[in-house]
């Protein structure tokens, strides 16, 4: 005679059928939220809103993960710690309104310039995390290494995927721009980009060369002219001047004349 089947466990079936519709976060804390309703016995509508709010929070705290992993802006970057005094001339409250992302919903571009070791690429970080906490797509790179990476993709034939990736992104912030030549076919790529981006996307362009010295880098001068009248349109440009924050922790020897 065959045994009858155990009857299932009520609460495991209620797990599994949350599981078929993809609501993991509701099934693995369903026991616990079950307890808090025995203790505050809430209504039914409320009950359901707690279960559907644990599942949307979730949600949201994966995709800002996943945003920021996909960004390569590396570990999180706060200014709370920034020394502003060092940089009189610019304003914290400036930087505080840029942390919103409202330049960002306007298709507006940030340029931040002056010399080594001021701050850029801190300030220019932070402002990209705080785009990947709205759950922003955000592309964060050396000016050379997206060129490279263009390149690379003509040859493997994945140029329009690389491509939308950058041209695409909702902040796509390029670092160290001008720190070496570009060869024509490099500074055509840029020139893709930044007309691909503007006044569709925001960019971001830390550079340690004012605009008017573009055409050292670039080999054109008509094409420098173009990519920077594009870049600086309607854009906040920060110039970071004073001392550099890098400083060795001791120094031995007698001065060089080149000190």
């Amino acid at each position: 005679m065959a045994r009858k089947a155990l009857p299932q466990d009520p609460l495991d079936t209620l797990k599994s059928l949350l599981e078929r519709l993809n609501l993991t976060t509701a099934s693995r804390r369903l026991s616990e939220l079950l307890a808090e309703a025995e203790n505050k016995h809430p209504a039914y509508s409320e009950f359901l809103r707690r279960i559907l709010d644990a599942e949307e929070g979730s949600r949201w705290e994966r995709k800002i993960q996943r945003r920021t992993r996909w960004s390569k802006l590396g570990p999180a970057v706060s200014l709370d710690a920034f020394d502003w005094a060092i940089r009189p001339q610019l304003s914290p409250q400036v930087i505080k309104e840029l942390l919103t992302c409202r330049f960002i919903d306007e298709h507006r571009n940030i340029i931040l310039v002056g010399r080594p070791s001021t701050g850029k690429t801190t300030v220019a970080r932070a402002i990209g995390h705080a785009a990947c906490a709205r759950a922003l797509s955000v592309y964060y790179a050396p000016t050379a290494d997206v060129l490279a990476s263009l390149h690379a993709a003509r040859a493997d034939g994945t140029y329009r995927k690389v491509f939308r990736r950058v041209a695409e992104s909702d902040l796509l912030l390029l670092d160290d721009a001008g720190f070496a030549d570009l060869e024509r076919e490099a500074a055509n790529e840029l020139f893709r980009v930044v007309c691909a981006r503007y006044r569709q996307r925001s960019t971001i362009v830390v550079t340690n060369l004012p605009f008017k010295h573009w055409g050292e880098f670039l080999p054109s001068p008509a094409q420098a002219v173009a990519i920077a009248d594009r870049l600086i349109d309607d854009a906040t440009i920060l110039r970071f001047s004073g001392k550099p924050c890098r400083q060795p922790r001791d120094v031995h020897g007698a001065p060089l004349d080149t000190d």
